[in-house]
Parts: structure tokens; sequence; C-alpha cells
């Protein structure tokens, strides 16, 4: 008998076209680039060229004013704002997302590059090299054993705390040179001090500037615009105009230097900034060096990916795209590579630039490509044009836009929501003030785990009983509800694992020591996703201990995982009771009477 051969449908591909969609897949999944390249057409280039043309205008003078904050040459910023965008163009997922030199990470690069090298010296400069590299590494490594979820253990709370920590930390940091003194240091209690020594040496002229230009960049980030639309201009145009505040601040604190002749006066400038493309060279392995700056690497990392991948995906789901998390690894991951290799630092994707890049309609990651092209032509033609730029203005722009990351407003919703989210937040703000970034974001994070064990150690456990008239079981202290005597329904509403086995264990056996008239005991298993080894004993326990005493123990509502782990584990073999399927089937069953 011949077999039955099977016929493809018309709408079937065949097999060789088949094999070549599934290859694309593959391809596109590796290089996400390729997904949207194939659709390419002038109306996204439009789109992109526009987009592009403002995020440049806003990230020049960011470039320049971060790596003064990581204590780096002016030009680092530019060289970490152009082959990584192009990495991030071909590897990363978002449409939206600018990569780049953010505060929170510079400040994170000088307080890891301060104990390895002098801020300004060839040794600084190529170990920020090594701190992008080993920053890529770790990122790329993390997306090869698919490892995003570790970003998971950094809170929202611990984040909101760093972020906010780190904003007046910068503010005050720069606020050395909105006077014109010298104060060095890298927490508050170090800093505060040297700030009020040199107070009475402020430099009149760098003062001036550097409060005319903080007054003109807040005027300019929260009336610009609309006064610009009550004028008649398009709101486009409008936007670019305001977007290209910090740049009009120094063009004509530029400006004003040469016509008063201000570095002559003591105001203190930026100097010649070397024209020409980023110097392309791998960082030197220097074993002592890597060991040294590898944990930092990883904070960098962690904290970059988990800024980047919040802001991607904010702005993905209002445009009802996605992103790939792992994929974003990559991109991240071969964006600090690419700084790295070109004398850049550490890089991750900005909120307030990205939102920027959204709000202008980028299409495609080719914007930050092109924005990448626009900062190469600032790096080669217009350098020259820096030297005579005050840092008092660079300051200025830091300190404007960190303020817009101080979020107190976090910490009153954390108390009303979570004490102990509030407890972690607030150790993270008061360690990365008095103890520096590291070991504020480290506290935070152990916090965090330590009072989620805490937490969960403690589960919330409800005796419940029937709604009249219906099946549903609730809380007997929140709903008048229907119970038996002789049966006890106790509900535990977290996961069963060692942290909280034995809590489990006292309090349903001091639940049974207050009922002599018991018989049966069900747990309700409904919120229950996992049990591990150490409950697994401590049901075996309960289950003996209730017969020991004439009561019998029951499961109900058991998930198919745990199920499976109960049969796996051999406890099913050898358990007593019942596993019912829903709360009102072992009412109807144990307690007849009162389930009528």
């Amino acid at each position: 008998m011949t077999g039955a051969q099977a016929v493809p449908s018309p709408e079937d591909p065949p097999p060789g076209r088949a094999r070549t969609s599934r290859a694309r897949l593959r391809a596109a999944s590796l290089l996400p680039a390729l997904d949207w390249a194939r659709s390419y057409g002038r109306a996204e280039a439009g789109a992109d060229l526009f987009a592009a043309a403002i995020v440049a205008i806003m990230l020049v003078p960011q470039g320049l004013a971060y790596a003064m904050l990581a204590g780096l040459p002016p030009q680092a910023g530019l060289y970490a704002s152009i082959l990584p965008l192009v990495a991030y163009a071909a590897f990363g997922t978002s449409r939206s997302l600018a990569v780049g030199p953010v505060a929170v990470v510079s400040l994170m690069t000088a307080a890891a590059l301060a104990p390895v090298a002098v801020p300004g010296t060839p040794e600084y400069v190529a170990a920020a090299a090594t701190l992008a590299l080993l920053s890529g590494l770790v990122l790329l490594a993390m997306a090869t054993f698919r490892l995003g979820f570790l970003a998971s253990f950094l809170s929202h709370p611990v984040i909101s705390g760093f972020v906010t920590a780190s904003g007046i930390l910068i503010a005050c940091g720069q606020a050395k040179h909105l006077l014109g003194i010298r104060a060095e240091g890298d927490t508050l209690p170090r800093l505060l001090p040297a700030l009020l020594r040199g107070i009475g040496d402020t430099h009149a002229p760098t003062l001036a500037i550097g409060v005319a230009s903080v007054a003109f960049l807040l005027w300019a980030r929260r009336s610009l615009k609309p006064m610009l639309l009550r004028l008649g201009l398009g709101a486009r145009a409008a936007d670019i105009v305001a977007r290209a505040g910090p740049l009009a601040a120094i063009v004509a604190s530029i400006a004003a230097v040469a016509a008063l002749d201000l570095g002559a006066a003591g105001v203190r400038l930026v100097g010649e900034i070397p024209a020409g493309l980023p110097p392309l060279a791998m960082p030197a392995f220097d074993a002592e060096l890597w060991r040294a700056l590898l944990p930092a690497a990883v904070l960098v990392s962690l904290v970059g990916f988990v800024e980047s991948v919040s802001v991607a995906q904010t702005l993905a789901a209002r445009r009802r795209q996605r992103i790939v998390p792992n994929q974003e690894l990559v991109g991240l991951g071969a964006s600090n590579v690419a700084a790295a290799i070109s004398g850049g630092y550490p890089v991750t994707g900005g909120f307030a630039r990205s939102v920027v890049n959204f709000d202008a309609g980028a299409a495609t990651p080719l914007a930050g490509a092109f924005t990448a092209a626009g900062i190469l032509g600032a790096a080669v033609f217009l350098t020259p044009l820096f030297r005579l730029l005050p840092q008092a203005v660079l300051a200025a722009t830091i300190v404007v836009a960190v303020l817009a990351l101080v979020d107190i407003g976090a910490v009153r919703r954390a108390w009303a929501c979570s004490r102990a989210d509030f407890a972690a937040m607030a150790a993270t703000i008061v360690l990365v003030l008095v103890a520096g970034v590291e070991a504020g974001i480290l506290a935070g994070v152990g916090l965090s785990l330590l009072l989620f064990l805490w937490r969960t150690s403690r589960p919330h456990v409800a005796i419940v009983g029937r709604v009249p008239g219906t099946e549903h079981f609730r809380n007997v202290e929140r709903h008048r509800v229907v119970t038996a005597p002789a049966l006890l329904l106790i509900r535990i509403d977290e996961s069963l694992y060692f942290a909280n086995a034995r809590f489990l264990e006292d309090r349903l056996l001091a639940e049974v020591a207050e009922r002599p008239e018991l018989r049966d005991v069900v747990l309700v298993c409904s919120a229950v996703n996992m049990v591990d080894a150490s409950a697994l004993e401590s049901l075996e326990a309960i289950s003996a201990r209730l017969a020991s005493a004439g009561i019998c123990f029951h499961l109900s509502e058991v998930k198919g995982p745990v199920m499976d782990t109960l049969r796996r584990a051999g406890f099913l073999a050898h358990f007593q009771g019942r596993i019912f399927l829903s709360q009102f089937e072992a009412f109807a069953a144990l307690a007849p009477e009162a389930a009528r």
C-alpha cells in the first residue's frame, strides 16, 4: 500500500524559499539592521536626517561637558559619540534610542578611574578606554549567556535613588567651575568643606558667566519653545531652536571671551582641542589595570543597561514597537567596544537625547549613524572654535541637565508605597552622597535583596472562608464568610522556599493548636508558583505532625509546575491527603453541611 504524500497548499512557500526566509530571520536576529534596511526609503531617510540634526546639535555640547565631568579631555566626549552610534545602529533593536555619554555613567567613570590614574594624564585617558572595553565585554558576555535578568537585581527604587543622589553630587561637583575656584572631592563630606574653604576666592567674571549660562539654559528649556510658538514659528523649527540652547550658550560665551579677552582676566577656558578623526587603537592589555577596573565595569554595564532598556522600552511602547533585551546587550556591548577603540569612554542610551530623537521623528537606528556623521564633522572642523570656551559654560550645561535627574517626589512615593523600598532608596542616596557611587549602589542592591528575603520569609497568610451563595473564598478578617469548625482553609500568598518554609510550618501548627475540633486542614496553594527542597521537607513535617494528631492534611489549587515538582520529588507517593482542584471542591467534600 502506497503511503499518502503531503501536497503543499498554495500558501506554502517552496522549500528553498522557506529555507531562505529562516536564514533571513536568523540573520536579522543577529544583525537587526537587516530587518529595517530592506524597507528603508526616502521618507525614512528624511525623518532620520531631521532627527539627527536636532540630536547632533544637542549632543556636541553635551559630549564636551560630560567628558569634563568624567575627568577626560573634551574631545573624548565627541569621540564617544561617533563610532558607538554606528555600532548601535547595526546591532541595537530600538529605533529611537540615542547612545552616547550620559551624566551618571560619566560620574561612575570618574569614580572608577580616580584610584588608578590622575585625571587629564595619558594614563587616565587609556584607563577610560580600557573601562569602556571591559564594559563592552561584560555586556557581550551577558548577552552570550542570556544574563540580562541580572539587571533585575537593580530595583527601580535603587536606580531612582542612585540617579537622584548622582544628580546632587554632580551639581555640587560642578559648583567649583561656576565659582572659578579649586575644590576637589568625590563625596559630599569632602566636597562641601572644600567649596566652603574656597568660596572666598570666587572669580567674579567666571561666576557671572556661569550664573548667566545656567539662567539662560533654564529659560531655554522651559520657556523658549512656547514663546517661539506664540510668535508663529512652526513646531519643528521651534523645537530645533529650543534644543539648540546649549549650543547658543557656547557660541555666545566664546564670542564674549574673544571680545573682552576674558582668558587674560582669569576665566578658565577649555583650551586647545585636537582636530581630526578619532584615534583608532585597541586598549593595551594590562592585567593589573583590568583587575582593578573590572568591578566598576560590571556596575557601569548593569546601570547603563537598566537605564538604556528602560528608555528603549518606554519609547518603543509608544509606537507599538518592541525591543529584544538580550539583543540590546549586544548593541550596547558593541557600542562600548567601539568607544574603547576610538578614544572614548563608557556609553549608554541617554534619556533626554532619546526622547528628543523620538519626538523629532527618527524612523530607524540609522538616525544615530547620521548623528555620528554630524559629530564627526564637528570633531574635524569645529574643534578649534572651542579653544575659547569657558569651562563654566560646560559646567552650567551639566548642572541644568542633571537637575532633571533629581526626583525628590520618588522618595515620597516610595515611602507611601513600601517602607522596604524607601529604606533601599534612602540607603542608596545617603551612601552615594557620603561614600561614593560604587558603595551606594552596592549597598542599595544588597539591602534590596535582604529586604526581599525578609519580606518573603514572612509572607501573608490568611484563613479563608466561603462567601455565601458563591464559590469564592476570602479572608475571614476582611469579609463575612462561611466556615466549618472541623475544617481549616489556610492560604499562603507566596511561593514556598527555604526562607519561609519554617514560618509556614510554625504558623499553621499554631492555628491548629487553637482549634481542638479540627479534622481536616487544606493549604490553599493558588499563590504558590514554586516549591523548593526545604519547603517540601516542611510540607512533609506538617503532614506527619497533623497525622499524629488525627488531622488529615490536604492541598488545593496546586499549579501544574508545582505539581510536577511534588511528583518528581516523590512527595505524592506517600502523601496521605487529597489534592483538590479548587477550594470549593475541598469545602464541599470536607464540610458538605456548610457548603449547602
